[in-house]
């Protein structure tokens, strides 16, 4: 598992593809927080936050991670190396696991390059550290979830799939679907009565809730569940190939 999931990973950084998305994601938020003018732009609204940082990187990562994830297995079919995989010795939860944790080191190394912006709004903050880091640190937590969330969802995506382009887009047709569909849903008239229940199965409602600085057990949960749900459909989706 671990043999296969440094294969990934290096895979990943060993093509310029991987050096694009990572820069696309680096150059887009950068604009957003630094050279695009607006109220949440920290150097024209005079405030010491990062909130449009966190408002736009959830609509750029539902772009970014089903384009690392797409390749994953629906690569693997079209060049007719996953029946290689299955003659190995290691299972098919141990297989969506590598690649379902090469992407989000993928994902992590993106983070971290945001910490750039936290430390650059703390310094240049008048007083010194006038950011408020707890709200900060609580929306890491919650972009952190909601890509784990994605590159699971991106992953079963190129489980079903045999075409990397089908499995991008069906990837982000989920994501979003995921991330704002609900609240589209809760808007409906007919739903009036379910509102706050339809509201709770949506991933924006849960990442808002962690941005607000306090990481409820509740949106862990969440989390921790949706991820679980689309690993297990995807092991079952591998395994019905021996069927």
């Amino acid at each position: 598992m671990l043999a296969l999931l440094t294969k990934e990973f290096r895979s990943f950084f060993s093509s310029l593809t991987g050096y694009l998305i990572l820069s696309v994601f680096l150059i887009v938020t950068g604009l957003f927080v630094w050279v695009f003018p607006g109220s949440n732009n920290p150097l024209d609204s005079g405030y010491a936050n990062l909130d449009v940082l966190f408002e736009m990187s959830p609509w750029i990562y539902l772009f970014l991670i089903p384009a690392v994830c797409m390749r994953f297995f629906a690569d693997e079919k079209k060049q007719g190396t996953i029946e290689l995989l299955y003659t190995r010795p290691i299972k098919e939860m141990e297989i969506v696991l590598a690649k379902y944790f090469a992407a989000l080191l993928v994902i992590v190394v993106s983070l971290g390059f945001c910490l750039v912006y936290y430390f650059s709004v703390y310094y240049l903050g008048s007083p010194v550290g006038s950011i408020d880091s707890g709200a900060f640190w609580g929306s890491f937590i919650g972009l952190f979830l909601l890509g784990a969330t994605y590159v699971a969802i991106g992953v079963f995506s190129s489980s079903v799939a045999d075409n990397q382009i089908v499995a991008f887009l069906l990837a982000v047709l989920l994501c979003f679907l995921f991330y704002i569909g609900f609240d589209y849903l809760a808007e409906l008239s007919v739903f009036q009565n379910m509102q706050s229940d339809i509201y709770n199965m949506g991933i924006q409602e849960h990442y808002k809730s962690i941005s607000r600085g306090v990481v409820d057990s509740r949106d862990l949960v969440y989390f921790t569940g949706v991820i679980v749900a689309f690993l297990l459909i995807t092991i079952t989706v591998l395994k019905s190939r021996k069927w």
